[in-house]
């Protein structure tokens, strides 16, 4: 099994050897939604298990009392819904029976999920056969022993469905999970503070905010710290935000069913102390021609054909008086002065609420290489009239062929960075940091790009002579030119031994 980072969750081999098991049997659409469910199902009785061994080794009679799991933020599960029940039905005929049965057990117990979970395994198109050997997968071959760790495994899990489910259908995904990397820095740069209001108005699979609960937790050391607030318009997103907020005991508010934020704000009257988003990039249409005259558009009304500055406004207008955003956007939002945007954006700066852009590398997110920045705004700023400027794109490292991750190291260096500008101690350092000035930005058509601030990273002068450098590296050159016409020949002999001629 693969080891677990940021970048992936560990056992990605294993969920597409169940997928494949599933392939052909059941229409496409239904692939993910099998496969969230077990991932559910193995989950929290992973969780449920460990903990119920450890009550039983402190022999005080707590193992089947509910709140003994509750209390540790761990989801009791009913007898019909643990796992065992489940992997000891694999190979029956009656295997989709007992897993709807467990799934409507588990929604007896937990109202907030009541409708929400998968109950489509006593189908008669998913043939039983098949499903018990996907439950042998799960069984066998998944570790989740590690849960308490894997912050948002249901995203996590969904988004490299999506990747690898639309890469074999050779149709595009549409749908991107936020990386961790990028959540934990988010967090670690707005610091949410415990009893404040946490919204995200795009919330997917609810990882921002299992995020700013432990962030919160920890500085508190009590459970439930935060208000958390919601809306998503995908259904299949909204019920797994809905499963992975109940299986980490935080009581949200993603509102009573999905809908879109735009043209149905589930939370109107909402004024949030921190907002984290990661919106669809370049969203459109997104419903401007209903809402031409809307109240959010203070700094102007937001293009028909890209939704950027809408949600910009979306969340200043939901912001509280000191609260905070922090958000992903696409490259293209810093500088665009195409149908309007550059003069929401330039009103958006003279208003003093751009405290801070982060340029992020590439291969961040599982299924698209598009470079990202996070944008930091906030109302009353301790900076008046200044904003930081950081380039983390050489941070991070390569954690296989296609995906990069930030240490704990990294995502501190930004946070610090961060700090150190707030509290006025920040110096400028070449090709990684800077703070600019209102006018400074001016200067710059109100444009955000941050190289256009950091600059580039000073070289080390290495002092060797110009002249002795020059001819150092023509005499490397001109031996690596030889070498290569060597190799040049031996391949045209390998290939005339086997009569062909290049």
């Amino acid at each position: 099994m693969a080891k677990k980072t940021n970048a992936n969750i560990g056992f990605e081999k294993q969920i597409w050897d169940a997928a494949c098991v599933l392939w052909g049997h059941i229409p496409a659409a239904e692939y993910r939604k099998v496969i969230i469910g077990l991932i559910f199902l193995r989950y929290i009785s992973a969780a449920f298990e460990a903990q119920y061994q450890k009550l039983v080794e402190d022999g005080d009679g707590f193992e089947d009392d509910p709140d003994a799991y509750l209390m540790d933020n761990i989801f009791f599960v009913p007898k019909d819904a643990r796992w065992e029940t489940i992997a000891d039905a694999a190979h029956t005929p009656e295997i989709g029976t007992v897993i709807d049965k467990a799934m409507r057990a588990i929604e007896d117990d937990n109202k907030s999920l009541k409708g929400v979970l998968p109950k489509n395994y006593a189908s008669p198109d998913l043939d039983k056969k098949v499903l018990g050997d996907v439950v042998d997968i799960f069984t066998n071959n998944i570790d989740m022993s590690d849960t308490q760790s894997s912050e948002d495994l249901l995203g996590r899990t969904y988004e490299y469905c999506i990747a690898q489910f639309a890469e074999k259908e050779g149709v595009g995904g549409g749908e991107f999970y936020t990386p961790s990397s990028i959540v934990k820095t988010l967090v670690a740069i707005l610091k949410p503070e415990p009893n404040s209001r946490v919204y995200d108005c795009c919330c997917g699979s609810g990882g921002m905010f299992v995020q700013s609960e432990r962030f919160a937790e920890s500085h508190s050391h009590n459970r439930g710290v935060i208000s958390v607030y919601g809306q998503e318009a995908n259904p299949d997103t909204w019920k797994m935000a809905k499963m992975n907020m109940a299986i980490r005991g935080i009581d949200a508010d993603l509102g009573p069913y999905n809908a879109d934020t735009f043209t149905n704000d589930l939370h109107p009257t909402l004024k949030a102390d921190y907002i984290l988003a990661n919106p669809p990039f370049n969203y459109h249409p997104w419903g401007q021609e209903d809402l031409k005259e809307d109240k959010r558009w203070k700094y102007g009304r937001p293009p028909a054909g890209n939704a950027n500055y809408a949600w910009i406004q979306h969340m200043i207008f939901h912001l509280a008086p000191n609260g905070k955003i922090g958000l992903v956007l696409a490259n293209g939002a810093l500088s665009t002065q195409s149908s309007g945007e550059g003069e929401i954006r330039k009103n958006i700066i003279n208003d003093d609420l751009i405290e801070g852009i982060v340029a992020m590398p590439t291969q961040l997110f599982y299924s698209v290489t598009i470079p990202v920045t996070l944008w930091f705004i906030t109302k009353n700023k301790k900076q008046k009239g200044k904003t930081v400027f950081i380039d983390a794109r050489k941070m991070g490292h390569m954690v296989d062929r296609k995906h990069r991750d930030f240490t704990d190291e990294d995502i501190q260096k930004l946070a610090d960075t961060f700090s150190a500008f707030q509290n006025g101690t920040l110096e400028n350092v070449k090709g990684f940091c800077a703070v600019a000035t209102t006018q400074d930005i001016a200067k710059q058509d109100y444009i955000l790009t941050p190289g256009r601030y950091v600059g580039i990273e000073e070289q080390e002068d290495d002092s060797e002579p110009f002249e002795q450098k020059m001819d150092r590296l023509t005499s490397e050159l001109s031996e690596m030119f030889k070498k290569s016409h060597e190799l040049e020949n031996e391949i045209r002999k390998k290939l005339g031994a086997i009569g062909y001629e290049i």
